[in-house]
């Protein structure tokens, strides 16, 4: 709720001290009723000067703080956050997910407003408008890493695998996924993380946008797998 008065002299310094600790300062010690300590420090403002190893070591370590229940992302001002990014975004890395509900990509990561570029489709495949969009964070936006994740659990996967009947166009997906069944067989995961890697393979042989990134050391493009008991990221590559 907005305040119907002017903020006094005490409210203006916490907003300043707010806003330089979101602009990369330090929250220490901070504890809430659900047992979350947030800790934050060194933030990733958007896109920064990051190399493209450091933009994957930068998720990887986001997700290490997800897990470990310290996330950082929560502390930041969502309001500023969302002024900073009325006119551009930058966002630093893109992530190819599945659909699922239970793969929130921010928060898997430890992220916040105009970090990540987020595509999602069932299955995380890469189709021709899923390639479009990553060669468009790629090359407009500047993403120096694109991570192609698959994840435990996939329905997309199983149904491929099981390949049932399904309604209306549901069954669209199998052509994509069925060569990481004809690999792995009736083991679930061992499809969906071979899945999560033909798909990134797909997207370094299919888009010539991608690849040139790539071979001038602009683009780092790797599958990752996520465990949704866990809630850790592991790479597969």
């Amino acid at each position: 709720m907005t305040s119907q008065f002017p903020p006094t002299n005490d409210e203006d310094a916490s907003r300043r001290r707010f806003l330089q600790m979101t602009m990369g300062g330090t929250v220490a010690g901070l504890v809430t009723a659900a047992g979350l300590q947030f800790v934050t420090p060194r933030t990733i403002l958007a896109q920064t000067t990051l190399s493209p190893d450091a933009a994957l070591q930068e998720l990887m370590d986001g997700n290490k703080r997800f897990t470990a229940r310290a996330p950082t992302s929560c502390g930041h001002d969502l309001a500023i956050l969302r002024q900073h990014t009325i006119e551009k975004q930058e966002p630093f890395a893109s992530v190819l997910s599945c659909a699922d509900s239970r793969v929130p990509i921010e928060l898997v990561f430890d992220q916040t407003i105009g970090h990540i570029f987020v595509t999602r489709i069932a299955g995380n495949i890469a189709t021709s408008e899923i390639v479009a969009s990553l060669e468009y964070g790629a090359a407009v936006l500047g993403t120096k890493a694109i991570l192609v994740m698959g994840h435990g659990g996939c329905g997309a996967v199983k149904a491929t695998i099981q390949a049932k009947e399904v309604p209306g166009q549901i069954s669209a997906l199998y052509s994509h996924i069925q060569p990481a069944v004809d690999q792995a067989g009736p083991d679930l995961e061992a499809a969906i993380k071979i899945n999560a890697k033909m798909q990134a393979a797909l997207l370094r042989k299919a888009s010539t946008v991608i690849s040139t990134l790539m071979k001038e050391k602009r683009l780092k493009v790797t599958a990752v797998y996520y465990d949704i008991g866990t809630g850790a990221v592991s790479l597969l590559e």
